[in-house]
């Protein structure tokens, strides 16, 4: 059973990101399930520290944007979400290739939302763990 309010499709999401940060950074949602929401990112210049290891902000802002993409798609037409609060820890470096983030429903409350956030490589190594938290707001 899903859980989306809204339905779109991974190209309506992505193409409504262009000329964003999101779009500067490489993000793009990649798959749509039932309850869940996938968004992929380069790990390369854009995206690196002075180490040349993925920035942990760039990490971040994958994870609050697959979780807020996520958030909005949960909540009907006449209220939105923005984010309050995000934490992340940073587990393991990456230098090169592509990390995706799959963003899960904890809670879908009527005035907050939290989600789960796990950034791995391609190789399904865990990069970070993040949990967002969203105000539903009305429009």
């Amino acid at each position: 059973m899903t859980i989306w309010k809204k339905q779109v499709s991974v190209e309506e999401l992505n193409q409504e990101r262009k000329k964003t940060m999101v779009s500067h950074l490489g993000i793009e949602v990649t798959e749509i399930g039932e309850d869940y929401l996938v968004a992929s990112m380069p790990v390369d210049e854009r995206t690196h520290q002075p180490m040349g290891i993925l920035h942990g902000g760039a990490s971040i802002a994958l994870a609050e944007t697959v979780g807020s993409l996520a958030a909005n798609l949960a909540v009907d037409e006449n209220h939105y979400c923005v984010g309050l609060e995000v934490n992340s820890n940073h587990l393991r470096s990456i230098r090169s290739g592509t990390v995706l983030a799959k963003a899960s429903a904890v809670h879908l409350g009527r005035s907050t939302q939290v989600w789960d956030i796990r950034i791995s490589d391609q190789a399904d190594n865990k990069i970070c763990i993040s949990r967002l938290t969203m105000a539903v707001l009305k429009r």
